[in-house]
């Protein structure tokens, strides 16, 4: 835990220091922490991606893959009224008390689904719109948490240990969902799910402990004290940095849920030729959809699981944090060119298992760090907002794209064309961002040689 100003005299490592030493640097003391991040994160995925499973009948059985993109644009806007009363509250209770009343009204929310569902009341479009919010807010704010816990020298070292937790539970939770759907009713997989947010609140207030207890002064006394008064969009906008970070965003979030598009198109086509005109065909609709889609999650988890192992460690140590801002933007031009060629299930299935598993790890990891070098408030107030509204808004404007192609008569190759051109303009935001963050971290460094002197 030694990452932290102000902290101990250093011990010898322990055994599980050295352990996690295998895969990244860990200095005496920053095992235990990071470990519990780690399952912290875990349950998190784990317990979204069963919801997120269980929304794909839910949306798609009852209307269509439009249905669909339209939902996503709905949470933009209900998103502009949250932000300021999120950063409202945040400004008034210390970081644990606010975690906690946040997770506790969602696990509310869910218990409030789980007793509609049961009542055979239809929630597939109000599900999606509140799991979208819900998703982007609890995990931005598990990462707000770990940047306020972290320096920015200790989470670059940290962070690809702590993301191994969020790909090992997106797996698991995408594996299992998949599987339940055959022996689990909805509701039952939606308690489930609220009991692991219930365990990953319960390992926020052991991290918490853990870091107050091994730290002292100014650090400790982050802990305990509110945010400043300035709202996460008012952060955003002022900030050369922050607005770059959001734009980046915007950008990712349109190219992604684009390619979400074409894939429930074909998706819903598959299903519905296979089910034909027979019996129950409704069912035998969302039953295909589901267990598609856990297998979908599952394949794109592990080989996420795998890329955060193996590849994000070495990625952060050999090319930082800069350089890991173009992986995924160019990996996602390679898929989409391919896809014009060939506009085909089977490539845009590889292509965005590919762009997805380098989403959840490589890009994630990076989303998070790109904080470190920003204030208390922008971690948790401005990331609170990019995470959520710009991420929504790019959904929004997905929806338009997608209005509008289908007025248009746009086929996959059509979509596919547009996602190639908005790739580009990403990759010029994050040489931007590039040249930014390289400022920032200079000018940081020069602030430390000189209260060093």
């Amino acid at each position: 835990m030694h990452n932290l100003p102000n902290t101990v005299v250093a011990r010898p490592r322990s055994l599980l220091d050295r352990f996690l030493s295998i895969f990244t640097v860990v200095h005496s003391g920053e095992g235990l922490g990071a470990v519990v991040l780690t399952i912290n994160v875990f349950l998190l995925l784990g317990s979204y991606y069963i919801l997120k499973t269980v929304r794909e009948p839910l949306i798609l059985a009852e209307g269509s893959a439009e249905l669909k993109a339209y939902a996503a644009a709905a949470q933009a806007a209900l998103l502009f009224l949250v932000i300021p009363v999120y950063g409202w509250i945040a400004s008034r209770m210390d970081r644990i008390r606010f975690i906690a009343l946040s997770t506790l009204f969602f696990v509310f929310n869910l218990v409030g689904f789980l007793v509609l569902v049961k009542a055979g009341i239809k929630v597939g479009f109000a599900y999606f719109i509140w799991l979208g919010i819900v998703n982007v807010f609890v995990v931005a704010q598990f990462w707000a948490f770990a940047n306020d816990l972290y320096t920015e020298e200790a989470g670059k070292r940290l962070f690809p240990i702590i993301g191994v937790g969020s790909s090992i539970g997106a797996w698991l939770g995408s594996e299992a969902a998949g599987r339940l759907f055959r022996h689990l009713d909805i509701p039952g997989m939606m308690l489930m799910a609220a009991a692991g947010l219930l365990l990953a609140l319960g390992l926020t207030w052991v991290a918490n402990r853990l870091f107050r207890q091994t730290a002292i002064g100014a650090t400790q006394r982050n802990a305990e004290k509110p945010l400043g008064k300035e709202g996460g969009f008012e952060l955003v906008l002022k900030n050369r940095y922050l607005s770059l970070v959001a734009m980046l965003i915007f950008l990712l979030n349109i190219v992604n849920t684009t390619g979400e598009y074409i894939l429930s198109s074909f998706v819903v086509e598959q299903a519905q030729l296979l089910a034909g005109q027979a019996e129950g065909a409704s069912s035998a609709i969302g039953a295909f959809i589901g267990e598609f889609y856990g297998t979908f999650y599952s394949r794109v988890n592990l080989l996420a699981l795998l890329m955060q192992l193996l590849l994000v460690p070495y990625i952060f140590r050999w090319v930082g944090v800069r350089g890991a801002l173009f992986i995924l933007p160019c990996i996602a031009l390679g898929g989409y060119s391919l896809l014009i060629a060939y506009p085909l299930l089977a490539v845009i299935r590889i292509a965005k298992i590919l762009e997805n598993a380098t989403d959840y790890s490589i890009q994630n990891t990076t989303r998070h760090a790109v904080f470190l070098l920003t204030s208390r408030e922008a971690k948790y107030k401005a990331k609170a907002a990019i995470d959520t509204f710009f991420v929504r808004t790019g959904d929004m404007a997905q929806a338009g794209i997608v209005k509008l192609g289908t007025m248009a008569g746009l086929g996959i190759k059509g979509f596919a064309v547009v996602n190639f051109g908005m790739v580009l303009v990403w990759l010029a935001v994050a040489l931007l961002l590039f040249r930014e963050h390289k400022r920032l971290s200079a000018e940081q460094a020069t602030a430390t040689l000189v209260a060093a002197d």
